[in-house]
């Protein structure tokens, strides 16, 4: 086959006619042969693909608009119908036939003609932003709100550590720390709860508290949410504090008094209250207001604790307290009370009184019963080694002035002193450190009685 071509071709060109025309020839003689039939319909497929291709290119360009609705493309085989491959009108037929982007696209383009562009601001997201180049920066420390699951642990200790050094300001700056948000409210029902488990003194200082407080970080509107929030819980709280409705009246009472509660909150509660405790609460604060209603505060509501009290009244109430335990003899009311005064400090004063209340007595049934109660001081710890040897040792120097009142201070002295060494309330030390009165001699031994001048 390959060499009937070859001879073919070089026939075909010492020819001076085509190879389509001795095509044609051989076509009309009928002297076709198979491989000469092949090439031809061959050459006759790429011409017709040759012609496709350049009419569908001919077609697109003549079929744009331009904007004024005529035809852009002309005769195809003219020179003014030939497409520039430069011209950004889209070649797809698609398009209205303008430029992308009105004109203001493209490389090297800043946009369009007479657009003003506007200084914007910087982006924090920008990969290039230069926080350093926006001039001075303010860095603000942002503490995230308490929840409400954590609040009583982080109040807690606060609470706690102010009824040791009952300083306000440290409580309100330690409270500005945290970020307590809707729940702040709840710190100040947290402080009376508190408070009712412990002693009158910690009630009043949560009352003081809470009167510094208002009006700096908490409204009057909180305060009231907070006390509605205690009269709701007190079924429980009176399981652990079986007088928890009465202190809540009196809380109630001296909040009011301090403009700490409206004067009308009281009113609120009237005819709605369906818990018998919370009913006990409002009447007792109901009750204080009206027997208080000339004084501004209710400042002694709690009484005065511990060592605010004036010294003259704490010697009265020691001796109050010796007195009640000669005529009942029980030394756990006793003890109590003693724990009710919050002086331990002072408890010198009362072994001072103790052992004077003794010397004064006539019998041998005081000394015994203050022997006794000395010795259970002495073992719970309520009475130390310090305010016990102060307390002997002020009797110790005052002896002879007691002496003009007591004749027999002295051997009643020295009696009482040996017995609290028998039950190991003071140490020997102490014993034989106590003041004897010397015999004085009026009749020498071997005189016969007489009398020495």
């Amino acid at each position: 086959t390959q060499k009937t071509i070859s001879l073919w071709t070089s026939r075909c060109a010492n020819r001076p006619y085509s190879v389509d025309e001795d095509l044609n020839e051989a076509e009309v003689n009928g002297n076709w042969t198979p491989q000469e039939k092949a090439l031809h319909e061959a050459r006759l497929k790429a011409k017709a693909k040759r012609r496709l291709r350049k009419s569908s290119s001919r077609n697109s360009t003549s079929e744009s608009f331009s904007e004024s609705g005529d035809l852009v493309g002309g005769d195809p085989h003219s020179p003014k119908g030939k497409v520039n491959t430069n011209d950004r009108k889209s070649r797809t037929g698609k398009g209205r036939g303008l430029p992308k982007k009105g004109g203001a696209g493209g490389k090297g383009v800043w946009g369009a003609a007479g657009m003003v562009y506007e200084d914007e601001e910087p982006d924090v997201r920008d990969p290039n932003y230069d926080e350093a180049a926006q001039g001075d920066t303010v860095y603000a420390t942002v503490v995230p709100e308490v929840d409400e699951r954590e609040l009583e642990k982080m109040v807690n200790p606060i609470v706690q550590e102010y009824f040791e050094h009952g300083d306000t300001k440290e409580v309100q700056m330690l409270l500005k720390g945290l970020n307590l948000g809707p729940h702040k409210y709840e710190f100040s029902s947290l402080a009376v709860s508190l408070s009712l488990e412990g002693k009158a003194s910690h009630r009043e200082l949560t009352s003081r508290l809470l009167s510094d407080l208002t009006g700096k970080l908490l409204s009057q509107s909180d305060m009231a949410r907070a006390f509605d929030k205690i009269l709701k819980e007190l079924p429980d709280l009176i399981l652990d504090t079986p007088e928890a409705p009465q202190m809540l009246g009196q809380f109630i009472a001296r909040a009011i008094a301090d403009h700490i509660l409206p004067m009308s909150f009281l009113d609120c509660y009237k005819g709605k209250v369906d818990c018998e405790h919370a009913r006990v609460a409002l009447d007792r604060a109901a009750v204080l207001l009206t027997m208080k209603r000339e004084m501004v505060r209710l400042d002694n509501v709690w009484g005065v604790g511990g060592g605010l009290r004036p010294v003259k009244h704490l010697i009265k109430e020691m001796n109050l307290l010796l007195k009640e335990y000669l005529i009942s003899g029980d030394v756990t009311e006793a003890e109590r009370c003693l724990r009710d005064l919050e002086v331990p400090h002072f408890h010198h004063e009362l072994v001072y009184e103790t052992i004077v209340m003794v010397l004064e007595s006539k019998g041998d049934t005081a000394s015994h019963m203050m022997i006794k109660l000395l010795k259970s001081f002495w073992k719970t710890g309520l009475i130390t080694v310090d305010q016990m040897n102060r307390g002997f040792q002020r009797v110790y120097e005052e002896l002879p002035e007691i002496n003009l009142d007591v004749p027999h201070a002295h051997s009643i002295m020295e009696t009482f002193v040996d017995l609290c060494y028998q039950e190991s309330v003071i140490t020997k030390q102490l014993r034989d450190t106590c003041p004897s009165r010397g015999r004085k001699r009026f009749v020498s031994e071997g005189d016969g009685g007489v009398i020495k001048t």
